[in-house]
């Protein structure tokens, strides 16, 4: 192997942060030659102003610098010609035509809808947060913030405001924050600007723009935050994804579950599964050991009951009342991340791994299998 060759490998091998693969395999790298000791490099970015082109250029000037005998480093920097970019979405598409929906039945990523009977709950945080703890563990996770009208993800998750999804053609690469790829209709809009007047068809047609336009890679799992109640969103989501699985978030308090168990209905005349329900903001334990149960108890058990009637669907998670957990979405830092004595944050991780451990289940799904 030449010196050139040498440099080529340690290059090609450097990560686009955006794309989360190797330049290499994007197409990314061009001349390179080693003359005494100087590493001249041509890399070419995917558009003009690529967000990610500081860091890109610093990982290659390291690579390039790594290899044995090369003493300088030049980086030429150039940009995809549309041609370029044309082939580049295509290959990231894996031959899927533009604007195809990826997460289909016969997908291999997890889709899992958090949904809540009403506003209030919590169902927001602890969306950002189990995101947050699966991400810790290893797994491959997006997150649409389908709540459109309320959305709140971004700042959980503490990506800075006029954070945008950089584009490459009809592509979108949403931002990645503690390692969950993220997309809102929140990255959209001006600071302090609210969506009016959306009705059904503009809502339908943003939720399967971030399902279809916005280039996730391959996912483990794919968490929706999805809007309080059974409206327009509920409905389109069923429709695109009948086969999703759903979370149902709920209170102790009996006025919210109540309602939250009518949203686990609805997803289920969708052809949805309900795989399970949260309760937050249950009772607490003080210093001295004196336990509050401030919203009353009972409520989360109530739904799994109440929607076992059909299918058994079980408790997963009690998360007990936490300021450090409300703190953490103030800050944009979840407290799965830091906070190893705060009980919310302990409840929260344990969700993520019975979540992590219980795998896809194969029902309506077609195996590539062939016959000998």
């Amino acid at each position: 192997m030449t010196a050139a060759d040498a440099v080529r490998t340690a290059v090609a091998a450097v990560t686009d942060p955006e794309l989360r693969r190797p330049i290499g395999d994007l197409d990314m790298v061009r001349e390179i030659t080693v003359t005494d000791g100087l590493a001249q490099v041509g890399i070419v970015l995917t558009i003009v102003g690529c967000p990610a082109a500081a860091r890109i250029e610093s990982d290659v000037r390291a690579a390039a610098a790594s290899v044995e005998g090369v003493r300088d480093v030049a980086v030429d920097v150039g940009v995809m010609t549309p041609a370029e970019r044309k082939a580049l979405t295509e290959k990231l598409r894996d031959g899927r035509p533009p604007r195809q929906m990826p997460f289909g039945p016969d997908s291999l990523t997890r889709v899992i809808l958090v949904s809540s009977g009403k506003g209030g709950v919590g169902k927001s945080t602890v969306t950002a947060n189990l995101a947050a703890a699966l991400a810790a563990q290893g797994l491959s996770v997006g997150l649409v913030d389908a709540d459109v009208h309320g959305f709140s993800i971004p700042g959980l998750l503490g990506i800075p405001a006029g954070t945008q999804p950089t584009r490459i053609d009809d592509l979108m690469l949403p931002p990645v924050a503690h390692g969950v790829k993220t997309i809102s209709i929140g990255m959209f809009l001006r600071d302090g600007e609210a969506v009016v007047a959306w009705r059904g068809p503009m809502l339908h047609r943003t939720v399967q723009q971030f399902l279809t336009d916005v280039f996730f890679g391959d996912l483990d799992i794919l968490l929706i935050d999805m809007p309080p109640g059974t409206g327009d969103i509920a409905i389109s989501i069923g429709q695109l994804l009948p086969h999703a699985e759903v979370l149902v978030v709920t209170t102790p308090q009996a006025a919210a579950s109540d309602v939250a168990i009518r949203s686990g209905l609805v997803a289920r005349q969708t052809g949805q599964r309900v795989i399970g329900v949260i309760e937050n903001m249950a009772a607490f334990a003080l210093p001295d050991g004196t336990v509050i149960d401030l919203f009353g108890s009972g409520g989360g058990a109530a739904v799994a009951a109440a929607l076992s009637e059909t299918e058994q669907v079980p408790l997963l998670a009690s998360i007990p009342l936490s300021p450090a957990l409300r703190a953490g979405g103030d800050e944009g830092v979840p407290i799965v991340l830091g906070d190893t004595s705060d009980a919310a944050a302990a409840a929260i991780r344990e969700l993520a791994t019975t979540l992590a451990t219980q795998g896809r289940r194969l029902a309506g799904r077609s195996l590539p299998m062939t016959l000998g």
